[in-house]
């Protein structure tokens, strides 16, 4: 390689293309080398050294712009550098790695708005009979919820679960989602609600799964 070649076997031997080549002499970053007698420019192994150095460097995640002033730093300064394009990587990585796993939420619409635990409640209101327009409208207004306090939500979802281990309160409710369809006139409303104002009263614990979030959105600062 006494006198060099040519700019395009330059730069299939690097693995790059000739336009990037003259890139990176725009940038500075390879000095172009001097025409021969027949006015073409010969690439010598200085030049291709260099060139493998800027593609590799690149390649690496080096932003172009730093590749010279890293290429010209002593020992000291090529390490500092790389390991600053290190970190940033990690935290490109970690970032990609989080859209990956939303991405992958996404396949499942509830995974998507709501935490494991609500979805997992949300599943277990279904295998005990809940009606499925029942567990729909739940889930909408958990998924507000979550977004409105997200402070509460967890503490909300755990008094949550304990009422769904009360049999007596989800016979209610299931009952109560029933009423639905009832005639405004059925004598069966007015023993159902007495019913179910009667088991809260005996069991004012069971009032949070009511009452929580909304504490916690009354106490919480007006935005404009």
């Amino acid at each position: 390689m006494r006198n060099g070649v040519p700019i395009g076997e330059a730069a299939a031997f690097v693995g790059v293309t000739v336009k990037t080549v003259r890139h990176y002499h725009k940038l500075g970053l390879v000095a172009e080398p001097e025409r021969d007698s027949s006015g073409y420019r010969r690439y010598g192994s200085a030049e291709l050294l260099r060139l493998v150095q800027s593609r590799t460097l690149a390649a690496a995640g080096v932003p172009l712009a730093e590749i010279g002033r890293l290429l010209d730093a002593d020992a000291a300064g090529f390490a500092a550098t790389l390991a600053d394009v290190d970190r940033q990587l990690t935290a490109r990585i970690d970032e990609l790695i989080t859209r990956r796993a939303i991405l992958h939420r996404l396949t499942d619409g509830d995974r998507a708005l709501l935490p494991d635990r609500a979805v997992a409640l949300l599943a277990r209101m279904h295998d005990i009979g809940f009606p499925t327009d029942e567990v729909a409208a739940t889930r909408e207004g958990w998924v507000l919820a979550e977004a409105l306090v997200p402070d509460g939500f967890d503490d909300y979802l755990t008094h949550f679960e304990h009422a769904l281990e009360d049999t007596r309160l989800v016979t209610l409710t299931r009952q109560a989602a029933e009423a639905a369809a009832w005639e405004p006139d059925d004598p069966r409303i007015d023993e159902l609600a007495t019913a179910v104002a009667d088991h809260y009263l005996a069991n004012p614990a069971l009032l949070k799964t009511v009452t929580g979030l909304q504490a916690r959105t009354d106490a919480a600062p007006a935005t404009r």
